[in-house]
């Protein structure tokens, strides 16, 4: 056995029962075995063992009161995996689903994702099983208050900066912080994805959404194409997938899908800027269902219960360009096969590990453009490390200054991708390329620190 499969069987054997964080790891590591003859070095320090061993896990209980008076009692995970390159840097996730093997998978793949955006960020993650879908504004603000009461005291601008991510939103960064800069006296750089009134950037909501429609189009120039004039299936209906829709309509693409975790809608005329801001008002404002667009516009067609990838296997729906945007495993081998068959050549990643293994395998074996989540949904990471360094300056840039970083960022991590590729024996491989690429730059900070 080589140390590669070594250090997934440790894996493994070590960590049962969080499958999330084995798919990641064995997704990692198989693509980082053209590093391992290159580098001696490594093997001889342990660094593939290590990498995949936090730096710390914290779990902690979350008890708070509902409106009606009642206690609860959720568990608050921080999982700080890798700060070789910079400060712990990784978003909050409140959903049900949340366990701890889901927060390292998360952690892990935030430390290659981090590297590759060139900014001095290392990789955390963290969230609760706390669902704010159905609770009150004054539920959620008690929640985010207690949670913040225990994360206080591991977080800093200099420590651990953590961010939004699926049930963390403007709304709960603002609970968030309003609460650690009580606790502390501070007003810091601490959480990112902050209201512009107190310290957030231009940009920051639309980075991840935008940030995977630039990589799409790096990656579609290589074929020369474009993304005018493509069909485009987006996943979800959150702040990635909106953003996502927003840029691939400014660029000329039409796109027909949205979806949330209630079912599906498909509009074969495309979603104008007119249903975006529908789509918008219902989400991020009424908090309301998806149906309501397909009630609201008679050319959409709702699948109640149905993802959008069921709904394109079920239905042959034609798309040139596909951008999960919703959760991990969204896409298997059968959703990625269909795509296929229905003319799909361009998967790019909003959500991270949306792909199953099995999905993954059939984009390569039929050579269509594959942008990996953590190369590919960047952006969002990358505009807050610029919120970082706007927090440290005591400064704003404007939307446009932001916006062309971001542009150059993502163009630069699409560069780094296929060098690295290319250097390993693998050209063409965005997902080996984006690995080894992240990787590379932590291994050596690493090896720079010593046995530590």
């Amino acid at each position: 056995m080589s140390v590669i499969d070594d250090v997934i069987a440790m894996v493994q054997e070590k960590d049962p029962g969080q499958p999330e964080f084995h798919q990641a790891v064995k997704e990692v590591m198989t693509s980082l075995k053209p590093t391992v003859d290159k580098h001696p070095e490594f093997v001889k320090a342990k660094i593939y063992e290590r990498i995949v061993i936090p730096d710390r896990v914290v779990m902690f209980r979350v008890p708070w009161e509902d409106d009606q008076g009642e206690v609860h009692v959720n568990r608050g995970y921080r999982v700080q995996f890798n700060n070789a390159i910079g400060p712990y840097k990784g978003g909050l996730r409140f959903h049900p689903s949340v366990n701890l093997g889901i927060i390292k998978f998360l952690g892990f793949e935030q430390i290659f994702k981090n590297s590759l955006t060139t900014l001095p960020m290392g990789g955390g993650k963290g969230g609760s099983d706390f669902d704010p879908k159905g609770k009150s504004d004054r539920e959620v603000m008690r929640f985010c208050y207690a949670f913040m009461r225990e994360l206080y005291r591991h977080i800093g601008p200099d420590t651990d900066v953590p961010a939004g991510d699926i049930g963390v939103g403007a709304r709960e960064i603002g609970y968030l912080y309003g609460y650690y800069k009580k606790i502390v006296n501070e007003h810091t750089g601490v959480l990112t994805g902050k209201g512009l009134e107190y310290g957030g950037s231009l940009i920051r909501p639309e980075a991840t959404g935008y940030g995977a429609v630039y990589f799409a189009a790096e990656m579609l120039a290589t074929r020369g194409e474009e993304i005018a004039g493509k069909v485009a299936a987006v996943s979800a209906s959150g702040n990635v997938a909106q953003y996502t829709i927003e840029k691939l309509i400014q660029l000329g693409a039409k796109v027909i899908t949205v979806s949330d975790s209630t079912g599906a809608v498909v509009d074969e005329e495309g979603i104008d800027e007119e249903k975006l801001a529908f789509i918008m008002d219902l989400k991020n404002v009424r908090r309301g269902r998806i149906r309501e667009y397909a009630e609201k516009y008679p050319s959409a067609v709702y699948y109640d219960g149905k993802s959008i990838w069921d709904v394109i296997k079920e239905q042959g729906i034609k798309v040139d360009l596909a951008f999960p945007s919703a959760t991990q495993n969204e896409i298997n081998g059968e959703h990625a096969q269909a795509l296929v068959d229905n003319g799909c050549f361009c998967v790019t990643e909003g959500a991270n590990m949306p792909s199953t293994l099995d999905a993954i395998k059939v984009y390569q074996e039929h050579g269509i453009l594959y942008g990996p989540a953590k190369a590919a949904n960047a952006g969002g990471v990358a505009v807050s490390g610029l919120e970082m360094s706007q927090n440290s300056l005591r400064l704003s840039w404007t939307r446009e200054e932001v916006d062309q970083r971001l542009h150059n960022i993502m163009k630069s991590i699409h560069r780094a991708s296929l060098e690295a590729a290319e250097a390993y024996g693998h050209p063409g491989d965005y997902l080996t390329g984006a690995n080894i690429a992240g990787f590379i730059k932590v291994a050596k900070a690493m090896l720079a620190y010593g046995i530590v």
